[in-house]
């Protein structure tokens, strides 16, 4: 659905929501019946959900200033053995 924006010269501009590509250029204003012609806007596109705009930014950002590691990665532990008799066994 898409949203339309029409101008009646005595109340306005108002907004009719329909299907894409079914706006007629001329429409009767709801709240006085005068003719309104169809004004050509901007599309909506602040109604993104904000976390989804915000993956998108640190997306577009990554590709041109990727994050940098400043540090090494802490070593890895060696796991102790359980068993008290993997003590005895030779090591590589």
């Amino acid at each position: 659905m898409a949203r339309y924006q029409y101008l009646c010269p005595e109340c306005g501009p108002w907004t009719v929501v329909l299907p894409m590509g079914t706006a007629e250029a001329a429409r009767s204003c709801p709240a006085c019946g005068g003719r309104s012609g169809r004004q050509w806007t901007a599309p909506s596109l602040n109604l993104m959900d904000r976390r989804l705009v915000g993956l998108r930014h640190r997306e577009e950002a990554g590709r041109d200033v990727p994050e940098v590691t400043t540090a090494l990665p802490p070593p890895a532990r060696r796991r102790s053995a359980t068993d008290p008799r993997h003590a005895t066994l030779p090591r590589p």
